[in-house]
């Protein structure tokens, strides 16, 4: 309670001083003529992201799926929905504003553009305004109530930091990628095929992870219990610094969505991508941690003391190939008949699940008041856009090549990346001459268009 009248001082203060400072972002923007600057700088730049909300943030496409078909379009719209939507924003200095709500689109863009947040981060809708929540509080305890929130997942590539060894941190590259592709594989086929939703949505959060959205009404419609259910269905790794397994499946026979994981895609990832560029074998502090998950003592002891021996009389360049031949080895050997027994039935699964299998942040998934970061924000410490991803091609995703914020005002400044004859058209949305040009496109084609339709 008292963290939230702090946070509802700080937003009275910051109201009060705005109105000058709203002038002058508006007169920034105005002003601002990004042709007459030859170079945009790299990163972010607080001064560049009114140009951005002023010229490329896609507010019609934000405000068309917050919406959920409430559009004011026809007799059964709820024209309270949206503003009973909240946002907050992160302004400059780490001043932080919840339970803000706009009645519609183009009340949205005027307080973006006139706050300039770093950081847009989306919530709950409620049974009433959150701006105005105040002026219910008379009626009782309970009438501030989130009512919808989308079911939300957050995978954070920190979270891997013990089985991968290219980064570490928010760190990310194309080695340690596969991981968040694995997770953005596993998790959309097990909420499409499972729980049977079909409007996801995945987003590159601009810099260590991504995060999912399940936009189906009764998704939205769920308890925080049936919320932290769900999350919990997906809860495999259980990781602990008092025990070095991390993963235990027991059982004669793994889950159907557990063995079609492993299946489908933990196996083939685990031995093609994360075993290969992570070098999991390549060194004894490497290949130790693998050996302290076999609860048989003598079966690591074996491999050990064969790799050490190994080790002795090899060259770096065959350095990859031990990596690969030491995990066929230790395939081998618990695969024989003779180790088949019950304690090691699942063994070989249970590694290459500790090293793949998605690790989500439990507490986001589990009540319908938390906030989560908008797409096309643009995240402050890389200035990266927080662009959509398609599952089905999330294989090929590159988050090294994302479009940022200076990239996307530089092409601005050169006319266009697509050419003269799209730049002419009048018609044409400022986004579209840029890069962006892309996401936005996949953001309606394989996720608004069809969600929107179910909504009607």
């Amino acid at each position: 309670m008292a963290q939230e009248t702090e946070v509802e001082t700080v937003a009275l203060m910051q109201d009060q001083r705005l109105g000058g400072k709203e002038d002058k972002c508006r007169e920034a923007e105005d002003d601002m003529q990004i042709d007459n600057v030859p170079n945009i700088p790299l990163g972010f730049n607080a001064d560049y992201l009114r140009v951005y909300y002023g010229k490329l943030f896609p507010y019609a496409e934000l405000f068309k799926w917050l919406s959920c078909g409430h559009d004011g379009k026809h007799p059964a719209c709820d024209s309270s929905y949206f503003g009973r939507r909240e946002f907050s924003f992160t302004l400059e200095h780490d001043i932080y504003i919840r339970f803000q709500s706009f009645q519609d689109a183009a009340d949205m863009e005027i307080s973006i553009k006139e706050k300039c947040p770093h950081k847009i981060d989306i919530g709950a809708v409620y049974n009433v305004d959150p701006a105005k929540r105040h002026a219910y509080a008379q009626a009782g305890e309970k009438v501030f109530n989130p009512v919808e929130r989308e079911l939300v997942f957050d995978i954070d590539i920190t979270d891997y930091d013990d089985v991968r060894y290219c980064c570490s941190g928010a760190d990310i590259c194309l080695d340690c990628w596969p991981l968040m592709t694995i997770a953005v594989k596993v998790i959309d086929t097990s909420l499409r095929e499972d729980f049977g939703f079909e409007h996801i949505l995945w987003v590159y959060s601009g810099r260590r992870g991504v995060h999912c959205w399940v936009c189906d009404g009764r998704a939205r419609r769920l308890s925080n219990e049936q919320r932290a259910a769900i999350a919990s269905y997906f809860r495999v790794y259980k990781g602990s610094d008092n025990t070095n397994k991390m993963v235990s499946l027991s059982g004669p026979v793994l889950h159907p969505s557990l063995t079609r994981a492993y299946a489908d895609v933990l196996r083939a990832y685990f031995e093609d991508k994360v075993l290969p560029s992570q070098k999991l074998f390549l060194s004894a502090d490497r290949y130790q941690k693998i050996l302290d998950l076999i609860p048989d003592d003598s079966i690591a002891s074996q491999l050990r003391e064969k790799w050490q021996e190994n080790r002795r009389s090899s060259v770096s360049k065959e350095d990859n190939n031990n990596n690969i031949g030491r995990w066929k080895q230790l395939r081998q050997l618990l695969e024989s008949g003779k180790h088949r027994a019950q304690g090691l039935r699942h063994c070989i699964e249970e590694i290459v699940f500790s090293y793949t299998y998605p690790r989500l942040d439990m507490e986001v998934s589990k009540h319908m008041n938390h906030l989560l970061k908008s797409p096309f924000c643009i995240h402050p410490k890389t200035g990266q856009v927080c662009v959509p991803i398609c599952p089905d091609d999330c294989e090929n995703f590159d988050p090294t090549s994302v479009p940022t914020l200076s990239q996307l005002l530089q092409e601005l400044n050169n006319g266009g990346v697509l050419g003269s004859s799209v730049s002419s058209n009048v018609d044409t949305k400022d986004w579209e001459r840029t890069s962006l040009a892309t996401s936005v496109h996949l953001f309606r084609s394989a996720f608004l268009q069809p969600f929107l339709k179910s909504c009607r």
